[in-house]
């Protein structure tokens, strides 16, 4: 049997992977390909799962921790794929503040599974207005300096660097970026997409169909500088059940409540919000909001089709914020909208937390990975 192709795509919280990942799944699907999909969060309960599993793909979520600290889920997830769905190619989506992935990812996965996929090179995608920001080529909000240090770690160990959303730069400031990242990092490649608008998806998806020379060397990472970067962000996840008398316009409350979000975070830099809305009566409709930035511009990237009356509101928030203080802001918000909209908001599952201190299940030297072996050895 052929090896199956394992791509993974990571990246900073807001970077748009997960609208990429399902822009490169169906262009897979459209060549003929099976493909599976795997997420990943500190916690369940996430939107990507669900946006990515209304999109009709088999979806399999990584909770408690990333990819590198729960390895072992990882296999098992990608294990039952390949028994119920058979994929040609596996798209895996790492959390948004995890690095360090190809020492404690794609080179456990080639040292001790190597006869059954082919790793692909490894992207990371960045928001342009993000980057220019931390990069210091424009003035505006960004993350302290021990988060700053995370971001940076990403980019230093991609293999390519995939520039996303470049449908809101003129080509100015995209070469500028473009430079800069080179410059200063020096991946094999930096290629530009809108993952939106469905441009530069074919050259990209060329590039991580190639074969790779993987001997780039070793990342240097300071775990205790990463530990209290990923101790900065504020984490909730949310679901509830909205239900109301009439039917009520679900796209609304989506927009009222990311407004308001932001409205009350003012002082605080949100590295992503996202919500979904799924109405319970209506098959594969799906409503999806998302912020980047504190200063960012909501979106609407999917729209209801039709009034709803019951549903499931999902709504993932990542900021360098206390996650009491977030807690108590996203209560506060659901309680005011049920009251102005009259609507009964029940909530499922609410939990707001910091990311515990990555302690990764293997860390490989690239000379080690290529080796073949049964068993890994402990990190």
């Amino acid at each position: 049997m052929d090896k199956a192709r394992y791509i993974m795509i990571g990246g900073f919280l807001g970077a748009g992977k997960t609208t990429a990942v399902l822009r490169l799944a169906r262009l897979l699907q459209c060549r003929g390909s099976r493909v599976g999909l795997i997420t990943n969060d500190q916690s369940h309960g996430l939107v990507d799962t669900a946006l990515l599993g209304s999109s009709g793909f088999p979806v399999e979520e990584i909770t408690g921790g990333c990819f590198c600290c729960k390895f072992d889920s990882l296999v098992g997830a990608s294990e039952r794929l390949s028994r119920e769905q058979q994929p040609d190619v596996f798209l895996a989506e790492p959390v948004g503040s995890c690095t360090d992935l190809k020492a404690t990812v794609d080179y456990p996965l080639r040292r001790m599974y190597g006869g059954n996929y082919w790793i692909a090179p490894l992207s990371v995608m960045v928001d342009p207005v993000r980057a220019l920001r931390i990069l210091e080529l424009e003035p505006g909000r960004s993350f302290s300096p021990k988060v700053v240090y995370v971001y940076r770690k990403q980019l230093e160990e991609a293999d390519i660097i995939v520039i996303n959303k470049t449908d809101v730069l003129n080509p100015q400031r995209l070469e500028r970026l473009r430079r800069a990242l080179k410059d200063s990092f020096s991946p094999d490649r930096v290629l530009a997409v809108s993952a939106r608008q469905g441009t530069g998806m074919e050259e990209w998806f060329e590039q991580i169909t190639q074969p790779l020379d993987h001997t780039q060397g070793d990342l240097e990472m300071d775990y205790d500088a990463y530990a209290e970067g990923e101790a900065l962000l504020g984490w909730l996840n949310c679901s509830l059940r909205v239900e109301a008398a009439s039917a009520f316009d679900g796209n609304v409350l989506l927009r009222g409540a990311m407004t308001t979000i932001q409205r009350r975070l003012r002082s605080r830099e949100i590295a992503h919000l996202k919500m979904t809305l799924t109405p319970e009566e209506q098959g594969h409709d799906i409503g999806v909001a998302n912020l980047t930035g504190s200063d960012g511009i909501p979106e609407q990237s999917h729209a209801l089709q039709e009034p709803l009356t019951a549903g499931e509101l999902i709504i993932n928030l990542r900021a360098e914020a206390d996650p009491e203080a977030l807690r108590t802001l996203v209560q506060t918000t659901l309680a005011a909208l049920g009251r102005e909209d009259d609507l009964l908001l029940e909530v499922e599952h609410l939990e707001a937390f910091r990311p515990s201190r990555p302690t990764p299940t293997h860390r490989l030297r690239a000379s080690e990975s290529g080796r073949p072996a049964a068993q890994a050895a402990p990190a």
